[in-house]
């Protein structure tokens, strides 16, 4: 979140300098990587601003960017591997059956049966799908498929979604399944 309690979204990260002049390479995690100059000056995690960018060229993994704060190549590599936000705000409003994973994360996860799952923690894209990691800590945390079968109801504006349990999972007043040998 941002100084002022907005939450902020990832929404790139510097991957290199490029050039002398202070360019840089952004990897982008927005669905046109271009667009990423569309939602104002992008933010460091705490919401102070690093960059006002505008795209001069495309690489492989996104976009080639200049700053007018950023004047130099030591400059630019100074920033290699920041993460860099907008405000939620920011970002146009997501289609219909579509989701921020900045939206997802800290909903309460509720078993079908009602039991409490614990909450999202991550939200991994390992590029055969997305998965939610659940659970209350990383230690006791499962992942779980991010499809209609496995989560098939998601109520942002009540603050949880409800999720089919892997066998692993224990959900409230069930008995733990045990998978056959």
């Amino acid at each position: 979140m941002s100084g002022t309690g907005e939450r902020l979204v990832c929404v790139a990260e510097v991957a290199t300098a490029h050039g002398v002049r202070g360019a840089l390479k952004l990897r982008c995690f927005t669905e046109r990587p271009e667009s990423v100059a569309a939602y104002g000056p992008l933010l460091d995690a705490q919401g102070r601003e690093l960059l006002r960018p505008r795209v001069i060229g495309r690489w492989r993994g996104g976009v080639v960017v200049v700053s007018e704060n950023i004047r130099d190549r030591d400059a630019a590599e100074a920033l290699r591997g920041r993460k860099l936000y907008v405000p939620r705000r920011a970002l146009p409003p997501a289609g219909e059956e579509e989701y921020y994973h900045a939206d997802l994360l800290g909903l309460r996860a509720i078993g079908t049966g009602g039991g409490e799952l614990g909450e999202v923690l991550a939200v991994h894209e390992f590029g055969a799908g997305t998965l939610l990691e659940i659970g209350h800590d990383r230690r006791d945390s499962v992942l779980v498929p991010f499809t209609r079968e496995a989560v098939p109801e998601i109520h942002l504006e009540r603050g949880y979604l409800v999720v089919e349990p892997p066998l692993t999972v224990e959900a409230e007043g069930r008995e733990r399944e045990e998978a056959v040998p």
